[in-house]
Protein backbone atom coordinates (compact mmCIF):
# COMPACT_ATOMS: atom_id res chain seq x y z
CA UNK A 1 0.00 0.00 0.00
CA UNK A 2 1.35 3.40 -0.94
CA UNK A 3 -1.63 5.74 -0.73
CA UNK A 4 -2.85 7.30 2.51
CA UNK A 5 -6.41 6.20 1.70
CA UNK A 6 -7.75 2.68 1.05
CA UNK A 7 -11.15 1.52 -0.07
CA UNK A 8 -13.07 -0.76 2.29
CA UNK A 9 -15.42 -3.50 1.13
CA UNK A 10 -18.39 -1.12 1.22
CA UNK A 11 -16.61 1.52 -0.84
CA UNK A 12 -15.87 3.90 2.01
CA UNK A 13 -12.38 5.34 1.91
CA UNK A 14 -10.19 4.20 4.82
CA UNK A 15 -7.37 6.19 6.31
CA UNK A 16 -3.91 4.66 6.23
CA UNK A 17 -1.94 5.04 9.45
CA UNK A 18 1.62 4.16 10.36
CA UNK A 19 3.65 4.71 13.51
CA UNK A 20 6.37 3.44 15.82
CA UNK A 21 5.95 1.84 19.24
CA UNK A 22 9.06 1.31 21.39
CA UNK A 23 8.76 -1.60 23.82
CA UNK A 24 10.96 -0.99 26.87
CA UNK A 25 11.45 -2.81 30.15
CA UNK A 26 13.86 -4.55 32.47
CA UNK A 27 15.41 -7.82 31.22
CA UNK A 28 13.00 -10.75 31.06
CA UNK A 29 9.83 -8.65 31.40
CA UNK A 30 8.34 -10.43 28.36
CA UNK A 31 9.00 -7.84 25.64
CA UNK A 32 9.74 -10.32 22.86
CA UNK A 33 6.72 -12.44 23.80
CA UNK A 34 4.51 -9.34 23.61
CA UNK A 35 5.93 -8.23 20.25
CA UNK A 36 5.30 -11.71 18.85
CA UNK A 37 1.74 -11.64 20.19
CA UNK A 38 1.00 -8.22 18.67
CA UNK A 39 2.44 -9.23 15.29
CA UNK A 40 0.59 -12.54 15.36
CA UNK A 41 3.62 -14.72 14.71
CA UNK A 42 7.17 -15.17 15.90
CA UNK A 43 9.58 -12.37 14.97
CA UNK A 44 11.74 -12.22 18.11
CA UNK A 45 13.38 -14.97 20.14
CA UNK A 46 12.06 -15.75 23.59
CA UNK A 47 14.07 -17.16 26.47
CA UNK A 48 13.83 -17.45 30.24
CA UNK A 49 17.42 -16.21 30.27
CA UNK A 50 17.69 -12.47 30.94
CA UNK A 51 19.06 -10.08 28.29
CA UNK A 52 18.26 -12.38 25.37
CA UNK A 53 17.41 -9.57 22.94
CA UNK A 54 20.63 -7.75 22.05
CA UNK A 55 19.91 -5.37 19.20
CA UNK A 56 16.76 -3.51 18.21
CA UNK A 57 14.45 -5.87 16.35
CA UNK A 58 11.47 -4.55 14.44
CA UNK A 59 8.18 -6.42 14.45
CA UNK A 60 5.49 -5.17 12.07
CA UNK A 61 1.87 -5.48 13.20
CA UNK A 62 -1.25 -4.69 11.17
CA UNK A 63 -4.58 -3.54 12.55
CA UNK A 64 -7.80 -2.93 10.64
CA UNK A 65 -10.89 -1.03 11.73
CA UNK A 66 -13.91 0.29 9.85
CA UNK A 67 -12.18 3.61 9.16
CA UNK A 68 -8.45 2.84 9.09
CA UNK A 69 -5.74 0.36 8.10
CA UNK A 70 -2.85 0.72 10.52
CA UNK A 71 0.74 -0.51 10.41
CA UNK A 72 2.61 -0.44 13.72
CA UNK A 73 6.40 -0.72 13.78
CA UNK A 74 7.16 -2.43 17.10
CA UNK A 75 10.71 -1.89 18.28
CA UNK A 76 11.62 -4.83 20.52
CA UNK A 77 14.52 -3.36 22.48
CA UNK A 78 17.10 -5.04 24.70
CA UNK A 79 16.23 -5.01 28.39
CA UNK A 80 17.53 -1.93 30.19
CA UNK A 81 19.86 -2.76 33.06
CA UNK A 82 22.99 -1.43 34.77
CA UNK A 83 25.76 -1.94 32.17
CA UNK A 84 29.09 -3.39 33.26
CA UNK A 85 30.79 -4.47 30.05
CA UNK A 86 31.13 -2.98 26.57
CA UNK A 87 28.43 -5.35 25.29
CA UNK A 88 26.10 -4.27 28.10
CA UNK A 89 26.62 -0.59 27.30
CA UNK A 90 25.93 -1.15 23.61
CA UNK A 91 22.70 -3.01 24.39
CA UNK A 92 21.39 -0.32 26.75
CA UNK A 93 22.25 2.39 24.20
CA UNK A 94 20.33 0.42 21.56
CA UNK A 95 17.29 0.27 23.84
CA UNK A 96 17.13 4.03 24.42
CA UNK A 97 17.79 4.76 20.74
CA UNK A 98 14.79 2.56 19.96
CA UNK A 99 12.59 4.93 21.98
CA UNK A 100 13.69 8.07 20.12
CA UNK A 101 10.99 9.60 17.91
CA UNK A 102 8.53 6.81 18.79
CA UNK A 103 4.84 7.68 18.62
CA UNK A 104 4.38 5.74 21.85
CA UNK A 105 6.73 4.24 24.43
CA UNK A 106 5.41 1.13 26.11
CA UNK A 107 6.92 0.21 29.49
CA UNK A 108 6.39 -3.50 30.12
CA UNK A 109 6.71 -4.61 33.75
CA UNK A 110 6.85 -8.10 35.24
CA UNK A 111 4.89 -7.60 38.50
CA UNK A 112 6.15 -10.86 39.98
CA UNK A 113 9.93 -10.54 39.59
CA UNK A 114 9.86 -6.73 39.23
CA UNK A 115 13.70 -6.50 39.14
CA UNK A 116 13.55 -3.28 41.15
CA UNK A 117 17.26 -2.51 40.79
CA UNK A 118 16.70 -2.22 37.03
CA UNK A 119 13.10 -0.99 37.01
CA UNK A 120 13.63 2.05 39.26
CA UNK A 121 16.36 3.77 37.15
CA UNK A 122 14.30 3.04 34.03
CA UNK A 123 11.22 4.68 35.53
CA UNK A 124 13.28 7.73 36.55
CA UNK A 125 14.60 8.19 33.02
CA UNK A 126 11.18 7.66 31.45
CA UNK A 127 9.64 10.36 33.64
CA UNK A 128 11.52 13.09 31.79
CA UNK A 129 11.00 11.84 28.25
CA UNK A 130 8.60 13.64 25.89
CA UNK A 131 7.10 10.62 24.12
CA UNK A 132 3.61 9.35 24.98
CA UNK A 133 4.11 6.70 27.65
CA UNK A 134 1.94 3.62 28.25
CA UNK A 135 2.32 1.31 31.24
CA UNK A 136 1.68 -2.38 30.64
CA UNK A 137 1.76 -4.86 33.52
CA UNK A 138 2.43 -8.35 32.22
CA UNK A 139 1.72 -11.85 33.58
CA UNK A 140 -1.69 -11.05 35.04
CA UNK A 141 -2.49 -14.76 34.72
CA UNK A 142 0.00 -15.41 37.56
CA UNK A 143 0.11 -12.16 39.56
CA UNK A 144 -2.11 -11.53 42.60
CA UNK A 145 -4.64 -8.73 42.12
CA UNK A 146 -3.95 -6.49 45.14
CA UNK A 147 -0.14 -6.25 44.76
CA UNK A 148 -0.65 -5.79 41.00
CA UNK A 149 -2.94 -2.78 41.49
CA UNK A 150 -0.62 -1.34 44.14
CA UNK A 151 2.35 -1.56 41.77
CA UNK A 152 0.39 0.13 38.98
CA UNK A 153 -0.59 2.97 41.33
CA UNK A 154 3.00 3.38 42.53
CA UNK A 155 4.47 3.56 39.02
CA UNK A 156 1.73 5.93 37.84
CA UNK A 157 2.68 8.32 40.65
CA UNK A 158 6.23 8.53 39.27
CA UNK A 159 5.60 8.75 35.52
CA UNK A 160 2.83 10.50 33.59
CA UNK A 161 1.48 7.41 31.84
CA UNK A 162 -1.30 8.18 29.36
CA UNK A 163 -2.81 4.72 29.87
CA UNK A 164 -2.33 1.57 31.93
CA UNK A 165 -3.03 -1.98 30.71
CA UNK A 166 -3.01 -5.37 32.41
CA UNK A 167 -2.13 -8.26 30.11
CA UNK A 168 -0.60 -11.68 29.76
CA UNK A 169 1.65 -11.73 26.69
CA UNK A 170 1.90 -15.51 27.02
CA UNK A 171 -1.83 -16.35 27.13
CA UNK A 172 -3.00 -13.34 25.11
CA UNK A 173 -5.24 -11.92 27.83
CA UNK A 174 -5.69 -8.19 27.22
CA UNK A 175 -3.38 -8.14 24.17
CA UNK A 176 -6.19 -7.40 21.67
CA UNK A 177 -7.35 -4.42 23.75
CA UNK A 178 -3.77 -3.13 23.98
CA UNK A 179 -3.35 -3.50 20.21
CA UNK A 180 -6.57 -1.54 19.62
CA UNK A 181 -5.31 1.27 21.83
CA UNK A 182 -1.86 1.41 20.21
CA UNK A 183 -3.36 1.49 16.72
CA UNK A 184 -5.60 4.39 17.74
CA UNK A 185 -2.50 6.40 18.70
CA UNK A 186 -0.71 5.96 15.37
CA UNK A 187 -0.59 8.99 13.07
CA UNK A 188 -2.00 9.05 9.58
CA UNK A 189 0.66 8.23 7.00
CA UNK A 190 2.02 5.91 4.34
CA UNK A 191 3.04 2.40 5.40
CA UNK A 192 6.78 1.89 5.79
CA UNK A 193 6.80 -1.82 4.88
CA UNK A 194 4.94 -4.15 2.48
CA UNK A 195 1.72 -5.66 3.79
CA UNK A 196 3.13 -9.20 4.05
CA UNK A 197 6.36 -8.25 5.90
CA UNK A 198 6.38 -9.02 9.64
CA UNK A 199 9.94 -8.07 10.56
CA UNK A 200 12.96 -6.13 9.35
CA UNK A 201 15.19 -9.13 10.06
CA UNK A 202 16.56 -10.98 7.04
CA UNK A 203 16.18 -14.77 6.85
CA UNK A 204 19.93 -14.98 7.49
CA UNK A 205 19.66 -13.01 10.75
CA UNK A 206 16.47 -14.79 11.79
CA UNK A 207 18.24 -18.13 11.37
CA UNK A 208 21.06 -17.12 13.74
CA UNK A 209 18.53 -15.86 16.30
CA UNK A 210 16.59 -19.13 16.23
CA UNK A 211 19.79 -21.11 16.86
CA UNK A 212 20.75 -18.75 19.68
CA UNK A 213 17.34 -19.26 21.26
CA UNK A 214 17.88 -23.03 21.25
CA UNK A 215 21.29 -22.57 22.86
CA UNK A 216 19.66 -20.75 25.77
CA UNK A 217 16.67 -23.06 25.92
CA UNK A 218 18.59 -26.33 26.00
CA UNK A 219 21.62 -25.33 28.05
CA UNK A 220 19.86 -23.07 30.58
CA UNK A 221 22.40 -21.96 33.19
CA UNK A 222 25.19 -24.20 31.91
CA UNK A 223 26.11 -21.76 29.16
CA UNK A 224 27.02 -18.21 30.19
CA UNK A 225 25.54 -15.17 28.54
CA UNK A 226 28.81 -14.71 26.62
CA UNK A 227 27.92 -16.66 23.50
CA UNK A 228 26.80 -15.72 20.02
CA UNK A 229 25.89 -17.28 16.69
CA UNK A 230 27.56 -16.04 13.49
CA UNK A 231 26.18 -16.66 9.99
CA UNK A 232 28.72 -18.18 7.60
CA UNK A 233 26.91 -19.38 4.47
CA UNK A 234 23.34 -19.11 3.25
CA UNK A 235 22.95 -21.14 0.07
CA UNK A 236 19.76 -21.39 -2.00
CA UNK A 237 19.56 -24.92 -3.40
CA UNK A 238 18.00 -25.71 -6.78
CA UNK A 239 15.31 -27.84 -5.14
CA UNK A 240 13.96 -24.81 -3.25
CA UNK A 241 15.52 -25.74 0.08
CA UNK A 242 18.15 -23.62 1.86
CA UNK A 243 21.54 -24.65 3.23
CA UNK A 244 22.62 -22.69 6.30
CA UNK A 245 26.07 -22.80 7.94
CA UNK A 246 26.55 -21.14 11.33
CA UNK A 247 29.33 -20.77 13.86
CA UNK A 248 28.56 -20.84 17.59
CA UNK A 249 31.11 -18.75 19.47
CA UNK A 250 31.86 -19.17 23.17
CA UNK A 251 34.57 -17.64 25.36
CA UNK A 252 36.33 -20.76 26.67
CA UNK A 253 37.12 -24.28 25.53
CA UNK A 254 35.20 -25.88 28.40
CA UNK A 255 32.10 -23.99 27.17
CA UNK A 256 32.75 -25.41 23.71
CA UNK A 257 32.63 -28.93 25.17
CA UNK A 258 29.33 -28.12 26.90
CA UNK A 259 27.77 -27.00 23.61
CA UNK A 260 29.05 -30.08 21.79
CA UNK A 261 27.85 -32.49 24.50
CA UNK A 262 28.90 -36.10 24.92
CA UNK A 263 29.57 -37.56 21.50
CA UNK A 264 28.15 -34.40 19.89
CA UNK A 265 24.69 -35.08 21.36
CA UNK A 266 23.97 -31.52 22.52
CA UNK A 267 24.86 -29.72 19.31
CA UNK A 268 22.85 -32.32 17.39
CA UNK A 269 19.83 -31.61 19.60
CA UNK A 270 20.24 -27.83 19.24
CA UNK A 271 20.59 -28.14 15.47
CA UNK A 272 17.57 -30.40 15.09
CA UNK A 273 15.28 -28.09 17.10
CA UNK A 274 16.52 -24.97 15.27
CA UNK A 275 16.18 -26.66 11.89
CA UNK A 276 12.59 -27.76 12.57
CA UNK A 277 11.53 -24.30 13.68
CA UNK A 278 13.26 -22.61 10.76
CA UNK A 279 11.63 -24.99 8.28
CA UNK A 280 8.23 -24.09 9.70
CA UNK A 281 8.92 -20.34 9.73
CA UNK A 282 10.41 -20.24 6.24
CA UNK A 283 7.97 -22.71 4.73
CA UNK A 284 10.65 -24.86 3.15
CA UNK A 285 13.24 -27.51 3.94
CA UNK A 286 16.31 -26.29 5.83
CA UNK A 287 19.74 -27.96 5.96
CA UNK A 288 21.48 -26.55 9.04
CA UNK A 289 25.18 -27.07 9.77
CA UNK A 290 26.63 -25.92 13.09
CA UNK A 291 30.14 -25.87 14.49
CA UNK A 292 31.51 -24.42 17.72
CA UNK A 293 34.53 -22.18 18.21
CA UNK A 294 36.09 -20.91 21.46
CA UNK A 295 37.27 -17.30 21.07
CA UNK A 296 38.47 -15.55 24.21
CA UNK A 297 37.26 -11.94 24.56
CA UNK A 298 35.04 -12.17 21.47
CA UNK A 299 32.77 -9.55 23.08
CA UNK A 300 35.56 -6.97 22.63
CA UNK A 301 35.62 -7.50 18.85
CA UNK A 302 34.15 -4.55 16.89
CA UNK A 303 33.20 -6.78 13.95
CA UNK A 304 31.12 -8.98 16.26
CA UNK A 305 29.18 -5.93 17.46
CA UNK A 306 28.40 -4.92 13.91
CA UNK A 307 27.11 -8.41 13.13
CA UNK A 308 24.73 -8.12 16.10
CA UNK A 309 23.51 -4.72 14.91
CA UNK A 310 25.06 -2.89 17.87
CA UNK A 311 27.16 0.26 17.97
CA UNK A 312 30.75 0.01 19.19
CA UNK A 313 30.61 1.77 22.57
CA UNK A 314 33.71 2.79 24.49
Amino acid sequence: MTDTQNSSANGVEKKQKCGVVAVLGAPNAGKSTLVNALVGQKVAIVSAKAQTTRARMLGIALHETDDANTQMILVDTPGIFAPRRRLDRAMVNAAWEGAESADAVLLLVDPIKQRRHELEPLVEQLAGRPEKKILVLNKVDKAKKEPLLALAEELASKVDFAEIYFISALTGDGVAELKDALAAEMPEGVWMYPEDQVSDASERLLATEITREQLYRQLHEELPYDSMVRPEKYIERKDGSVEIHQQIIVARDNQRMIVLGKGGSMIKSIGQAAREELSELLGRKVHLFLHVKATENWSEDKEMFEEMGLDWVR
